[in-house]
């Protein structure tokens, strides 16, 4: 067959070509499709596949025409599969654009498709980044040691009016409607009970401050307006009756910090034990966030020095798996797209840096670094390495652990090569992997 395939771009992560067939073959290609429609159609007052060829054309046209239109693209595209594109590593389905097909004209359209970047890294040494100091102040050891406070905190019921702080249990009642009731009073609804912590913006406000105003066993009944921002759009601005009954009233007694919450926290016997360890658990975590930050700090001035495209559908594919994970609503897809695709996109070439130097450097995960490094998270658990081994594997959550043997070594090599200097900036955090993308597939007409 007669395909003329023309590039309209050889580089870059998109390509696209200009496709173009000949009458003859399209019309080939139709009488060819009519032929099987014709040995298998059944039409009122003939056989199956015995009705008149002409007719079975005329009824089935369009089905005809768009299944040969298919036939000619798949053709095409395995045409090209088989010649030019044997060398491209295709990371999304390839579409279909601008078809057009008139009678007794030529089959034309754009072949679109997204192929794996060829990421050539001519600088990755002589950079420099700043690491900022990994030190635990007294403050941050004081906000932990009063978290620590309120796990062991206890509830105890008053008899007093709620303030912030407290939990209060409370029966809410809501105007329904706007007719008023035989006694010339507003339809409220059946009570529904609540706990809200007071203070804590858990309610609107103007319900809040009813809730303040009665201790346990009182009611208190107002007209409040609902605020502008409520998550209701129908509901801004309204006007309602709200009865509230404060049912119980609880606030929060936490415990002395002491020696004697220190062993109740662990294998502590002293407060002053409880606060090294939890200095040290801080000063661990701090250090890891700042070798994030400047790992991912070094791998921004790799990119920028070694600029290259990224597929599209790779990064899409990042921002879905963000949406997924913050339980995005759909009709704010839209707009989270356009925020996160910045930072899906930076992802994405993050990635693409570290395995590339992985393969040039050879720095690829092995099994012997997976083994041990399942040996040492069975270590730290406690456990037998072999049935942390099948509880990965069960969870299909080994290649995790080879991606990030694989991005340690990798980073190690790159602060060889680079310099690293100790301060108090701000870094840039870490971003979060990207998810799995599916490989090529038959094109799709669009």
């Amino acid at each position: 067959m007669d395909i003329t395939i023309t590039p309209k771009d050889a580089t870059g992560a998109e390509r696209h070509l200009d496709v173009s067939i000949p009458a003859e073959a399209v019309a080939a290609a139709e009488d060819k499709t009519a032929q099987r429609y014709t040995s298998r159609a059944q039409l009122p007052g003939f056989r199956p596949g015995k009705a008149p060829a002409g007719m079975v054309r005329k009824r089935f046209a369009q089905e005809i025409r768009q299944e040969a239109v298919q036939t000619l693209v798949q053709d095409a595209y395995q045409q090209f599969m088989e010649g030019d594109g044997k060398q491209l590593d295709l990371v999304a389905q390839p579409h279909v654009h601008d078809l057009k097909l008139e009678a007794g004209q030529p089959l034309t359209f754009t072949f679109h498709f997204e192929v794996r970047p060829d990421v050539k890294l001519e600088k990755v040494e002589g950079f420099t980044v700043t690491r900022r100091a990994a030190t635990v102040t007294d403050e941050q050891v004081t906000q932990q040691l009063e978290q620590l406070r309120e796990q062991r905190a206890a509830w105890a019921p008053v008899e007093l009016l709620p303030q912030d702080g407290d939990q209060v249990t409370l029966d809410l009642s809501v105007q329904e409607g706007d007719e008023a009731g035989p006694d010339g009073q507003p339809v409220m609804s059946a009570p529904q009970q609540f706990q809200v912590v007071v203070g804590q913006n858990q309610a609107i406000p103007a319900v809040e401050a009813l809730i303040r105003r009665a201790g346990p066993g009182e009611t208190v009944e107002e007209d409040v307006t609902w605020p502008d921002d409520f998550p209701v759009e129908e509901e801004r601005g309204k006007s309602k009756r709200v009865r509230v009954l404060v049912k119980e009233v609880k606030r929060k007694a936490l415990p002395a910090l002491d020696d004697d919450l220190a062993r109740e926290l662990g294998d502590f016997d002293s407060l002053d034990a409880l606060t090294t360890a939890v200095r040290g658990d801080l000063g661990q975590q701090l250090t890891r966030e700042t070798d994030a930050e400047a790992r991912a700090a070094l791998l921004d001035q790799i990119i920028d020095a070694n600029p290259f495209d990224v597929p599209p559908s790779w990064v899409a594919n990042l921002v879905q798996g963000y949406a997924k994970a913050y339980q995005i609503p759909e009709q704010d897809g839209q707009r989270f797209f356009q925020e996160f695709r910045p930072l899906a996109e930076r992802q994405v070439r993050r990635d693409l840096v570290v395995d590339a130097i992985a393969k040039r450097e050879n720095l690829t995960a092995t099994s012997a670094d997976v083994d041990a490094e399942i040996e040492e998270l069975a270590r730290a658990r406690g456990t037998d390495a072999g049935q942390v081994y099948a509880q990965l594997e069960k969870a299909k959550r080994l290649g995790e652990i080879e991606h990030g043997v694989t991005e340690r070594k990798v980073f190690e090599w790159l602060m060889a090569r680079n310099t690293v200097t100790e301060g108090e900036a701000e870094g840039t955090p870490a971003a979060a992997p990207e998810p799995a993308t599916e490989g090529p597939a038959a094109p799709a007409a669009e």
